[in-house]
């Protein structure tokens, strides 16, 4: 059902660092920041030839990035994100097998501005993952 391994996302506790990191240091194509009000976030992409980096920072006060800077002072990695072909299909198929989808169960956009849905990480070996509609 999962398919290619779409990105995966690093919290960082300073934005201007990682990308200086990842574009100086490491010499990556690293697009410009974007603001996600309606995940509480600011991405920024790093693109790479067989996937993506997705660099996590906090937006606003309430932003779930927030409190995992606050237990991992450093930074580390957030989530996971597979493709699927149907979020509406991958969702039923889910909860058919007793894995919790958080939120309201309701796909949002993601940054690439395609429908997302979140799996606990309790279901997944401790990893948060977010299935992406390509």
């Amino acid at each position: 059902m999962i398919g290619r391994l779409n990105h995966v996302a690093i919290a960082v506790p300073d934005l201007e660092a990682a990308v200086k990191t990842y574009r100086d240091v490491l010499g990556a194509k690293v697009c410009e920041p974007q603001d996600e009000p309606d995940h509480g976030v600011t991405v920024v992409f790093v693109e790479l030839d067989n996937t993506k980096i997705e660099l996590l920072y906090p937006l606003g006060e309430n932003s779930p990035i927030a409190g995992f800077l606050e237990k991992n002072k450093s930074g580390g990695i957030h989530h996971i994100c597979y493709e699927v072909e149907d979020i509406f299909a991958a969702r039923d198929k889910m909860l058919s097998e007793g894995a919790r989808i958080l939120g309201s169960g309701e796909p949002k956009l993601g940054a690439h501005k395609k429908p997302v849905l979140f799996l606990h990480p309790k279901d997944f070996n401790g990893t948060l993952v977010e299935l992406e509609q390509v």
